[in-house]
């Protein structure tokens, strides 16, 4: 099954999922009258908004290039994160003022009735989206996509917050009717963290950050590999969307003739661009007897003291000058 179609499957399947449990979180939260059910309950009805948006941008992602779009779609992804992030933190906001309410209220505490239904729907709950999480996370890092990776991020801190409220409505039960309002709280804070990850993981697509030093030195290898390059400089990675684009320039043996520099530049991109993370590149030929790899050591210093900008490595081997 190709990217296009797995994507769409995960959202209907997110979607789906997530439907059913509002469902029933809402009935035993009206059954019992349980705070930490009802803010689980809703927690789960943004989920479904959320997820709705997930799949119509999932879908957007995944369309073909075309004339307006001729690199795709896919850097549609960190907006549809934020708009995630967006309501997770709207969610978290309302639970925590609900139960910060119940928790000042003058007067007896509300009664908490028909605990094992709620304990029923908060471990079936928990148990479901851990395993949403453990599908979410596998597919979304198989795909790169940063959609996907957020969405498995809150499925995963929707597990932590049913075991809070889980012991808010076993608290309760027992006669620590406190309890039920305090995991209400607790689940507010587990909401709102979910939002924090998701900003944090995708602010990076949006401002264009370097990818992980391990990329950059997968691409650089990649590039050195081939028996005709001496050497590599001006190497900027940086990613646009989710995807990383890459452009540098290799040094090669200045006697070659230009279908042989059209050749080399050519296996170099196809090597680089076989990286999954990596979109674009652009590779610029020197011929090596220009030294121009000289350069490494001032853009060295300058990027050691924080300067954006080229960032050559490695000299070519000398003995071959």
């Amino acid at each position: 099954m190709d990217r296009r179609a797995t994507v769409r499957r995960v959202g209907a399947v997110i979607l789906v999922a997530n439907l059913l449990l509002a469902a029933a979180k809402a009935a035993v939260w009206y059954a019992t009258g349980s705070l930490a059910v009802g803010s689980e309950a809703v927690n789960s009805i943004a989920d479904v908004a959320y997820s709705a948006v997930v799949v119509a941008g999932l879908y957007l992602t995944t369309q073909p290039p075309d004339f307006e779009h001729p690199h795709g779609h896919e850097r549609i992804e960190p907006f549809v994160s934020l708009f995630v992030a967006a309501g997770v933190f709207i969610a978290g906001i309302g639970v925590a003022y609900s139960g910060a309410s119940a928790l000042l209220a003058p007067g007896p505490a509300r009664a908490v009735v028909g605990s094992p239904l709620a304990v029923g729907v908060l471990v079936g709950s928990g148990a479901v989206k851990l395993l949403l999480y453990r599908y979410c996370l596998r597919v979304g890092r198989r795909l790169d996509s940063p959609a996907l990776v957020a969405t498995a991020l809150d499925n995963r801190n929707d597990t932590l917050t049913a075991s809070a409220a889980l012991i808010g409505v076993i608290g309760a039960a027992v006669g620590y009717s406190a309890l039920d309002a305090m995991a209400a709280v607790a689940v507010s804070l587990g909401i709102l963290y979910t939002g924090y990850e998701i900003v944090r993981d995708n602010v990076g697509y949006l401002v264009g950050a370097a990818p992980p030093e391990d990329l950059r030195e997968e691409i650089l290898d990649r590039a050195l590999s081939h028996p005709e390059v001496r050497g590599a400089h001006d190497v900027v990675a940086h990613y646009v969307g989710p995807e990383v684009d890459v452009s540098l320039h290799i040094e090669v043996e200045g006697a070659r003739s230009l279908f042989e520099a059209h050749d080399i530049e050519t296996e170099v991109v196809e090597s680089i661009r076989a990286i999954p993370a990596v979109d674009d590149v652009f590779v610029h030929v020197d011929p090596k007897e220009l030294g121009e790899w000289k350069e490494a050591d001032d853009a060295r210093i300058a990027a050691d003291e924080g300067v954006a900008g080229d960032e050559p490595v490695r000299p070519p081997n000398t003995s071959d000058r």
